[in-house]
């Protein structure tokens, strides 16, 4: 049979709409969080290796009309930076990269900052097929009152917190121990040195000032694997977690014994550290997407497995020795901040 012209196929029609919906999810981003008008100068980088790629790139063309877009494989390298260099200060650069663009020694998002530059990074869109797409879209969206209003109550309520606890269904994780500084990635850079980062946003992370203060057992439903891809076991892996240290599993999948073994075969044991409100609400122990980092944001409980944390120090880690920060995601039942629950029926609660 053959189509109309007029016709579209079904790919082209769930194109244009999630175009549309990442338009204006973007377009809330740029003026909510970013603070950056259509009008002022922006540079769009850019590959085409990916559905996610050419969906978001059509949205930001439509949220800013007036800027300069670059193909990366277009162009050289020398080309793309040249392109850096001549944006003035307080100009917008957004990266939308199918794994994550290579530009020799130069650390782009760092570098950038260094420059005054605003930058949104999207990152490994290529890991994220199908309906991942979608989420990763429906991730962008930005509810300043919910992020801010909800991020600003759970960093309060961490750092004033001398203990705290994580139900994942009948087992219980407990930090006998006062949370450091809670730090946070919700979209308000209100007296911060850079503004932007890697989206989508969502999330406040802490540690135990002692982390020989967590002890208990908490059911694990995902891990990132040694691809930095999210690997879900059929059923949750339970830790056993002594001084902070993981000591036990009970219905460890071969995947992931071997990714403890290949903590403890460079650091010696395996250390739990980061513990991560996440607050996406695009993300749920259902609707997942392939990329470990981007699912980082969902909203619930993360931890860290690895002596590596870059942004709180410990006296018994030395920086240059601790080469590990693997995610792990608690089945979040409950969470309790002293004796004040917070999270609750898959929600925070604060």
């Amino acid at each position: 049979m053959t189509l109309p012209d007029n016709d579209t196929s079904r790919l082209d029609a769930i194109s244009a709409a999630a175009t549309e919906v990442a338009a204006q999810n973007v377009a809330d981003l740029l003026a909510m969080a970013i603070c950056h008008r259509p009008d002022e100068p922006a540079l769009v980088v850019c590959d085409k290796h990916s559905w996610l790629n050419l969906v978001l790139t059509d949205a930001y063309r439509l949220a800013l009309p007036d800027a300069t877009f670059i193909d990366f494989d277009d162009v050289t390298p020398e080309a793309v930076l040249a392109a850096f260099a001549a944006l003035p200060a307080g100009s917008l650069v957004v990266l939308i990269q199918s794994t994550s663009f290579r530009l020799e020694a130069f650390r782009i998002r760092i570098e950038l900052f260094k420059r005054g530059l605003k930058v949104i990074e999207h990152v490994h869109l290529s890991r994220m097929p199908g309906v991942q797409g979608l989420h990763y879209i429906a991730s962008l969206a930005y509810d300043p009152a919910y992020y801010r209003g909800v991020g600003h109550a759970l960093k309060t309520r961490i750092d004033r917190a001398r203990h705290g606890m994580v139900d994942s269904g009948g087992e219980q994780l407990v930090f006998a121990s006062p949370f450091e500084s809670a730090k946070l990635n919700i979209g308000d850079y209100s007296g911060m040195n850079n503004i932007g980062g890697q989206f989508p946003l969502g999330e406040v992370f802490t540690e135990a000032q002692d982390l020989e203060a967590v002890n208990g057992r908490v059911r694990i439903f995902v891990f990132g694997d040694t691809r930095f891809m999210v690997n879900r076991p059929d059923t949750p892996v339970t830790l056993i977690i002594e001084k902070g240290r993981v000591t036990g599993t009970e219905h460890a999948t071969p995947a992931f014994l071997e990714m403890l073994d290949i903590i403890r075969a460079h650091e010696g044991e395996v250390w739990v550290r980061e513990l991560g409100f996440g607050m996406n609400r695009a993300f749920t122990r259902e609707q997942l997407v392939n990329d470990i980092g981007t699912y980082e944001r969902m909203c619930g409980i993360h931890l860290s497995l690895g002596a590596k944390h870059g942004v709180y120090s410990k006296p018994q880690f030395k920086r240059k020795e601790a080469r590990y920060h693997v995610d792990i995601f608690a089945v979040t039942e409950a969470v309790y901040l002293d004796d004040e629950r917070v999270y609750a029926d898959g929600a925070w609660q604060v």
